[in-house]
């Protein structure tokens, strides 16, 4: 498949957002005292990566004063439940933001926590289930999409939240959430990896000689021959060479899942520093985006089998 940079960033960053959202509400819930400052602070964060993710979205569509109707198909579509769960996650960030500012009553401090973890739930199943319905994409149709969306955004948000608080000096939180960012990171990591073994051992039910329908054993395009480029020819080939998707698999498990780790483990074992926290989310950004990069380009779209090559 062809990756577009807007669904790429989208994902990426409410993913984030949300990972972030979940750990705040649990550190509300659990009592953990946080101060209104940097929970104010977070939430803002949070609240500017949904917006940034929804806006990026935007960009992928063909006419985009016709957005709205992405929602008419809510009873068979999770594109249009996604569409409908998002902008209720961001006004339920924006609320839980605003009770805090402005100093709502005690119903709100447990209340809205408990909906933006089920919002943040909600969203990542909607957005996974979007790929893994697909069941003529096989890379995709499997239940280790949705597990891997949910690790890898939990993971971020994990990530995001310590570095925030390490800066902000509130040394309980990271003492309290730091092990779980790791614990996420490399439950995310393992995932992943179990993803890649699963794709890479698909038996494809369809096959160049069934698409083509010539029964030779040994069967190979050079060229699409003379025709002209087409939407299919756009938009479900990626361009990239098979060296290129090897050092993009190596770069975001090196990015994504393992510096990081590494640098998680320095932060808890450094006593109070923050660089390592702050570095790790320097270096997973970039490894996120190239995971989500190889999500797409690893899904092989049915048709090309039968266009196995652009000239």
């Amino acid at each position: 498949m062809h990756p577009a940079f807007s669904i790429l960033f989208f994902t990426t960053l409410s993913g984030a957002a949300q990972g972030l959202v979940f750990t705040l509400a649990l550190a509300v819930l659990f009592g953990l005292g946080l101060s209104p400052g940097f929970l104010l602070m977070a939430l803002g964060v949070a609240e500017v990566l949904l917006v940034a993710g929804l806006a990026a979205s935007f960009m992928h569509l063909g006419r985009k004063t016709r957005a709205w109707r992405a929602v008419l198909m809510w009873r068979t579509s999770w594109m249009s439940r996604e569409v409908i769960v998002l902008p209720g996650f961001i006004a339920l960030v924006a609320l839980w933001w605003l009770s805090l500012q402005f100093g709502a009553g005690a119903p709100f401090t447990w209340l809205l926590p408990v909906l933006v973890l089920c919002g943040a739930v909600a969203l990542w199943y909607c957005t996974a289930m979007i790929y893994a319905c697909l069941r003529f994409i096989e890379e995709w149709a499997h239940p280790l999409t949705i597990v891997n969306f949910t690790l890898i955004g939990l993971s971020s948000g994990l990530v995001l939240a310590c570095a925030m608080a390490a800066l902000a000096g509130e040394a309980r939180f990271v003492q309290v959430f730091g092990p779980c960012a790791l614990v996420a990171t490399l439950a995310a990591w393992a995932a992943r990896a179990k993803a890649l073994r699963r794709n890479a051992g698909i038996r494809h039910k369809s096959t160049l000689q069934s698409a083509t329908g010539i029964r030779t054993q040994k069967l190979v395009q050079k060229s699409m021959g003379m025709s002209a480029g087409s939407f299919n020819t756009r938009e479900f080939f990626h361009g990239a060479s098979l060296a290129a998707l090897k050092n993009m698999k190596l770069g975001f498990l090196l990015l994504a899942f393992a510096l990081p780790a590494l640098l998680l483990v320095c932060g808890l074992m450094g006593g109070g520093l923050t660089w390592p926290w702050l570095l790790a989310v320097l270096v997973q950004a970039p490894g996120l985006l190239a995971e989500r990069w190889f999500f797409f380009a690893q899904a092989k779209h049915p048709q090309n089998l039968y266009y196995q090559v652009v000239s």
